[in-house]
């Protein structure tokens, strides 16, 4: 009988989960997130260790098909997005994948957030194999009964929180890769634009612009 795998974020937290659980576990780390929209249009690129969820498709001649290729995620095709394993993490995913093949069960014991769910999924994806081997297990503080609680009730990946840590991310790329360019030629380049930061910068230039107008009166 083989022994179940649990990955978590944190290598610090591995060792102490791996000592409360005992010797029918083997508890790796993440180190953090593992894929990611692409940093250029490489998604569009077909190649033999892709990691992408869908097929990747040829680059559109037309501008639209251009920023999608640089997006990573389509805005205009149900937002197909393209993910890749972050540089640098190819080593910790040959581990998982190595230890998810000899693993009886696969446990994701990520963080209790959205970025944890969101990790948890693509450890799911990136792993591959029948979604029954896997189970969610979370817990709030790294103690030992917690520990067991959260293992003696695992449950199942939370989509619509990792729907929504999805559609913050979407929404970064397309605001910074749509904005930002609007920046460089009115403005000057290397400049970026935020989803988050844009608004903030508005309200800041409309606050002082009331301010500037502003005419005192004598009571």
């Amino acid at each position: 009988m083989g022994k179940a795998l649990v990955i978590v974020e944190s290598p610090a937290k591995a060792k102490t989960i791996n000592k409360y659980l005992g010797n029918d576990y083997v508890v790796k780390s993440s180190v953090g997130h593992i894929r990611d929209l692409p940093t250029s249009g490489s998604a569009a690129k077909k190649s033999a260790d892709s990691t992408s969820t869908k097929t990747a498709k040829k680059p559109k001649k037309d501008e639209r098909g251009a920023l999608v290729n640089r997006m990573g995620v389509d805005p205009w095709h149900n937002w197909d997005a393209h993910y890749e394993v972050l540089p640098g993490k190819e080593k910790v995913v040959s581990e998982l994948k190595q230890l998810a093949e000899k693993a009886d069960h696969i446990y994701l014991a990520t963080d209790l957030d959205r970025e944890g769910e969101a990790i948890a999924w693509h450890l799911r994806e990136v792993i591959g194999g029948d979604d029954a081997r896997y189970s969610r297990v979370v817990f709030n503080e790294i103690t030992k009964n917690a520990i067991r609680q959260a293992f003696e009730q695992p449950g199942e990946l939370n989509i619509n929180r990792v729907n929504a840590q999805q559609a913050r991310r979407f929404m970064d790329r397309v605001v910074g890769y749509m904005v930002s360019p609007l920046l460089w030629k009115k403005i000057a380049r290397g400049l970026s634009a935020g989803r988050v930061q844009s608004v903030a910068v508005r309200l800041v230039v409309e606050r002082e612009r009331e301010i500037k107008a502003f005419v005192p009166e004598e009571f």
